[in-house]
């Protein structure tokens, strides 16, 4: 284990897992991970009023985790940060 590299990366890994820390934000993310989703197909697949949802889409795409785009009158959002990927896979091998 390379513990210098590691001491460099803490707080950027810290961040992170914290955009993650919430369990709403994770279940999105998990969504996401099967492919872009509307806001609409969003909110009925995590149960959450719109207003949750969109503050939690607003946080994640600040960090860096998720990007948008409009579409007419329909935002879609994505995964922009492919680690995030590479994360959700590995969290499902190890706990589901």
């Amino acid at each position: 284990m390379d513990i210098p590299n590691i001491e460099e990366k803490c707080d950027e890994v810290a961040a992170f897992l914290k955009s993650l820390s919430h369990p709403q934000r994770l279940m999105i993310a998990c969504h996401l991970s099967a492919g872009e989703k509307t806001v609409s197909e969003l909110l009925a697949l995590c149960h959450i009023s719109q207003s949750q949802l969109s503050q939690f889409l607003k946080r994640m795409e600040l960090e860096g985790l998720v990007d948008s785009r409009r579409e007419g009158q329909y935002s879609h959002y994505r995964i922009k940060d492919k680690r995030l990927l590479q994360l959700l896979n590995t969290m499902q091998k190890l706990f589901c």
